[in-house]
């Protein structure tokens, strides 16, 4: 796995030794950065189970101002903390070892704020429509989520003023994007 673009690209991080985290393949990353677009300069952004820290390290590298990483495992986070410290982050990082739902509330809490959140779960356990209640909270008005789901996930179309509007298939994998409403 590598990073694909901005001031770290082609540089290669560490991948896990087991099955238990599945990164984003490098394929479907560089997909789902070309949806996005250019949102990356100065943004803030929440890596909800963060498993290498791949796609919140992509965005550091592509002008992220910071980004929080939270996953339960401690792999993942032991992980995440290497490659933050091998690509040279520290400072645009933090990461900490919580379950989504309870990062949610404390974000939410603390009244923090991003501009893009990745959400990618572990498949087929119907984790993410409860998640996508809290998600309003955080997400700034012209923020985006990013949900990296299976394909025979049904995620609803609209949670409260949150609002699907982009939705790919890449094989077994799709991306879901979100935003706020505006109406």
């Amino acid at each position: 796995m590598r990073i694909i673009a901005g001031d770290a690209r082609g540089r290669r991080i560490l991948t896990p030794d087991s099955y238990d985290i599945r990164p984003t393949s490098d394929r479907v990353k560089e997909s789902l950065f070309n949806m996005i677009g250019a949102k990356f300069e100065g943004a803030q952004i929440l890596d909800l189970f963060g498993g290498t820290g791949n796609l919140g390290l992509e965005s550091i590298s592509r002008g992220a101002l910071f980004c929080i990483f939270v996953d339960s495992s401690r792999e993942s986070v032991r992980l995440i903390k290497q490659n933050i410290e091998l690509l040279g982050y520290e400072k645009y990082s933090k990461v900490y070892t919580n379950d989504a739902q309870s990062a949610l509330s404390i974000l939410s809490k603390r009244e923090m704020k991003f501009d893009i959140i990745f959400m990618d779960p572990p498949y087929k356990k119907n984790i993410i429509p409860p998640l996508l209640t809290g998600i309003e909270e955080i997400l700034n008005k012209d923020g985006i989520l990013v949900v990296e789901h299976d394909i025979r996930d049904v995620l609803p179309e609209r949670v409260g003023n949150t609002v699907n509007y982009r939705r790919k298939n890449y094989g077994d994998t799709v991306i879901s994007l979100y935003k706020i409403a505006e109406d």
